[in-house]
């Protein structure tokens, strides 16, 4: 992998994350303030999600 294509994924990465606190930024805080009541345990478990389904869509994609 070039360091072309890493560099593109990060700043596609940065856009879809600005998405939401652009276009809705109230929704954006509440959902915040919901998370900082969770535990490490469950934080852990979302990050967990979120990094399996992106190594699935990966390799869906190739």
């Amino acid at each position: 992998m070039s360091v072309e294509v890493l560099w593109t994924a990060l700043a596609l990465m940065l856009v879809i994350e600005g998405l939401m606190p652009m276009l809705t930024p109230g929704r954006w805080r509440a959902l915040f303030q919901r998370m900082t009541v969770l535990s490490d345990g469950q934080i852990r478990f979302v990050g967990l999600a979120c990094v399996a389904g992106g190594l699935l869509g990966l390799m869906l994609l190739h």
